[in-house]
């Protein structure tokens, strides 16, 4: 799923070159013919998404908007697109099942927020134009250089957190927090 990610973002940042090169060779304003024809794929996409996109409780356009997750909740595997938005998942107090759970989230401008136990493995692939990957206090910056990681002992964790992203521009933050431990005093 990863790869084929890439492989669009990859494809539209060569079809825009592309048309960009060939409206200065032919002397044609690129604007004229990519806005117009941008608007009505923007408009086919709107009317046919029920056919494209599987209506799922995991899945959830927002134009602008936030998602957020804290408290108890049970985590379950999700796809949100939006334009702009924040996404804050807080998994610390979460149900989290056994095995690998993948999020996703693609979004013109992405702020992405996780709080993860120690205790609970996590991978995080980014494909942006410009990318602001922050893992535990540890920044990296990219720019059209896709991101990828795995925590520490990520295979061999019993529940695992898998977040995909596509961002023109996100900011992307992942903070371990302590795992909580019921106290045994009070059974």
């Amino acid at each position: 799923m990863r790869r084929n990610s890439q492989l669009i973002f990859g494809g539209i940042i060569i079809a825009i070159g592309l048309i960009i090169l060939i409206s200065h060779l032919l002397n044609v304003s690129a604007w004229a013919i990519c806005l117009p024809t941008a608007l009505i794929l923007v408009g086919a996409w709107i009317l046919l998404r029920p056919k494209i996109m599987p209506d799922s409780p995991g899945f959830k356009l927002r134009i602008f908007g936030n998602v957020r997750k804290y408290g108890d909740w049970f985590v379950a595997g999700e796809e949100t697109w939006m334009f702009i938005g924040d996404v804050r998942l807080d998994f610390s107090e979460a149900e989290i099942p056994i095995g690998e759970t993948p999020f996703r989230v693609i979004a013109f401008i992405g702020d992405i927020r996780l709080q993860i136990p120690e205790n609970v493995g996590y991978s995080l692939s980014s494909i942006g134009v410009v990318n602001t990957v922050r893992l535990s206090g540890v920044k990296r910056d990219t720019f059209f250089v896709p991101f990828e990681y795995q925590s520490p002992g990520y295979e061999e964790k019993e529940r695992k957190i898998a977040l995909d992203t596509i961002c023109f521009i996100g900011d992307i933050r992942v903070q371990e927090v302590a795992t909580v431990i019921p106290n045994q005093a009070d059974e």
